[in-house]
């Protein structure tokens, strides 16, 4: 053998553990995002499964403000149903829209804002505002991460080749940035 074929197959040898190490790297990165929106999932369900217990709650109150209930009920149908970060972050951005306006009604109602079954909920609502808050920016580094990896070079030269796409970030809409107001103790 002379030394440009060995010099030739070892540079073939090397592309392909390149591309190899590469791959696996990418597909790692797509793993861990899964998994992180997964978490993200389980979270927005869990808040989407408190609500009926809040509407109930609040309902029985009889209030006049109907439209916000309602609103509440089709805001937390509407995450139940989305598919992604995109439409679930839109969907959690007007369920969170429609249960600050369900704790403002609330306001109005002396015997509701002292009722231990409301501030449970409200409680509960609050602490796993706060796991989706950890949960997305979890989620949201990853993506940043596979992103990056995606568009460097080399790897840029085949994670499109190899399927890889870049993700979408989970985003926190106006409701979101907005400071959120918790009066717990009525």
């Amino acid at each position: 053998m002379t030394a440009l074929a060995v010099g030739v197959s070892l540079v073939v040898a090397a592309a392909v553990v390149w591309a190899g190490l590469t791959y696996n790297r990418l597909v790692g990165d797509r793993n861990r995002i899964r998994e992180a929106w997964a978490g993200i999932d389980v979270q927005l369900q869990r808040r989407a499964d408190l609500v009926p217990n809040l509407v109930e709650t609040v309902e029985g109150f009889r209030m006049h403000e109907r439209d916000v209930v309602v609103g509440v009920t089709r805001a937390r149908a509407d995450v139940v149903d989305a598919r992604g970060p995109a439409a679930s972050g839109l969907a959690d951005d007007r369920l969170e829209g429609q249960l600050q306006r369900l704790f403002a009604v609330a306001e109005a109602y002396p015997d509701l804002k002292t009722s231990e079954q409301f501030l449970s909920l409200q409680r509960q609502l609050v602490a796993l505002e706060e796991e989706i808050s950890f949960a997305r920016r979890y989620y949201n580094a990853l993506v940043q991460r596979a992103n990056t990896r995606m568009q460097r070079v080399p790897a840029v030269a085949i994670a499109g080749a190899l399927g890889f796409e870049q993700q979408e970030y989970f985003k926190a809409g106006p409701a979101e940035r907005a400071v959120p107001s918790a009066e717990l103790d009525g």
